[in-house]
């Protein structure tokens, strides 16, 4: 029984070896950074506070039975004073101050372009600016919003909600590097998001039987 234990808990190894070089090396280099350099929050550019107004600004008209608000903002942009009205469905609208009127559902890319460049604190010039429906998001975004991208001489990309101007995300190639080591480490390289998949059980079944067996081998290895 000690022999053929053993022999299960070499092959067992040998299966289970992948997998947890896999999970050794991206773990190594997912702890290797700050996650807020991960994330290049050192590239996010401060918001500014609301310019003193002229005129009291002039609330949006808000039909709620419509669609459920969440909340109203008022925001300094590097275009200008907003309300930004976000809703309870995801989604969000601009609004004029000055006549509380409903701007253009969607940031052109001009607007884009300039918010973007407002809210990046990098060194790289801007480059191209592209945009994307809610559900074609690149895999460095994985938001499920309608989106601008502003791609920095660096390889920095910023990403704009097309709805509201928000800063959905700032992506470096750090950033990208560690996606994929995280998707290496749940084993998804597809979606990267999935840790409920039979690759991923299968593999951790193997790893603890093989370490079981090792457990049970290795006392008769000493007492034999």
């Amino acid at each position: 029984m000690r022999l053929k234990f053993t022999k299960w808990h070499i092959w067992l190894g040998w299966l289970a070896g992948v997998p947890l070089l896999l999970w050794t090396v991206s773990g190594l280099f997912m702890t290797a950074f700050p996650i807020e350099q991960v994330r290049g929050t050192h590239l996010r550019a401060d918001a500014p506070a609301v310019a003193t107004l002229e005129n009291p600004p002039v609330f949006p008209r808000i039909d709620s039975g419509i669609r459920a608000v969440e909340s109203v903002q008022l925001v300094e942009r590097a275009t200008g004073p907003q309300w930004i009205i976000r809703f309870a469905d995801g989604g969000g609208r601009r609004a004029s101050v000055e006549t509380g009127a409903y701007l253009a559902p969607r940031l052109t890319s001009d607007e884009a372009a300039v918010l973007a460049r407002a809210a990046y604190a990098g060194e790289g010039s801007l480059g191209t600016i592209e945009r994307f429906d809610a559900g074609n998001n690149p895999l460095d975004l994985r938001r499920g919003r309608p989106a601008w991208r502003a791609t920095f001489g660096d390889g920095d990309r910023v990403y704009l909600d097309a709805e509201t101007g928000d800063v959905l995300a700032v992506r470096t190639e750090l950033w990208r590097a560690f996606d994929f080591m995280w998707g290496l480490h749940i084993m998804d390289l597809g979606e990267r998001e999935n840790t409920h998949h039979p690759i991923l059980y299968i593999s951790a079944g193997l790893a603890l039987l093989m370490v079981l067996l090792g457990l049970i081998v290795l006392p008769w290895r000493y007492l034999r």
